[in-house]
């Protein structure tokens, strides 16, 4: 759903406009989601502490986006994370009572916002199943096959651009960095890959396959 296309067409839809700063808190997890809130400029992140007291880091998101539109109707209809501003942000606010009038206005829209929501949900399973693994060295195998076998499916190079860093990747995975960074060695020196930054070089995709499980 392209909710840039969305937002300029708001006439007539009662909602709020809200700005943050860097580092406030949005959403907290657990609060109430009382409607449809749309990042409009900016960028945030979310993420939940885990069962160890760790902070997981979920997702970067970035404007133009919805913020949990999938729990807007859910029983109990709460946030699933913590929402945090990473820059100066602004969230639109479209009350729940008025987005069924705009469902009921506009077909198009809800047709695309429940498309929107299902493929949400497919991602957040094959993140799910990613972090039933294990070892660091098969969560990074998931992560680049994902990557390299989904997000780009007609593309028949063994090269491509991940979208995090070192630091960011070990938030994702809830894992220490220098355990990371030696996993990543260890596949370098396993020949699995090579890794230049962000770009990564597929060397071996039948072993990267099995070092994921």
């Amino acid at each position: 759903m392209d909710y840039s296309d969305m937002v300029s067409s708001l006439e007539g839809v009662e909602y709020k406009t809200k700005v943050f700063k860097k580092g406030d808190v949005i959403a907290r997890q657990g609060a109430l989601c009382k409607g449809l809130y749309i990042l409009t400029k900016g960028s945030v992140q979310a993420e939940m502490i885990n069962e160890n007291g760790g902070v997981l880091s979920i997702e970067k998101i970035l404007a133009v986006r919805p913020l949990a539109p999938a729990y807007i109707f859910a029983e109990p209809n709460i946030f699933p994370v913590d929402v945090i501003a990473l820059e100066k942000c602004e969230i639109i606010l479209i009350p729940k009572e008025d987005l069924l009038k705009l469902f009921q206005k506009d077909a198009n829209f809800l047709e695309k916002f429940i498309q929107y929501n299902s493929n949400l949900m497919q991602l957040l399973s094959n993140k799910l199943q990613m972090l039933t693994i294990k070892t660091i060295k098969g969560k990074l195998a998931y992560y680049f096959l994902d990557i390299y076998m989904y997000r780009n499916p007609d593309s028949k190079s063994n090269v491509f651009s991940v979208d995090k860093n070192q630091t960011e990747l070990s938030k994702f995975f809830g894992v220490t960095r220098p355990s990371l960074a030696r996993a990543l060695g260890e596949m370098v020196d396993e020949g699995l890959i090579e890794i230049d930054r962000k770009r990564v070089k597929i060397l071996d995709l039948k072993r990267l396959k099995e070092t994921k499980g």
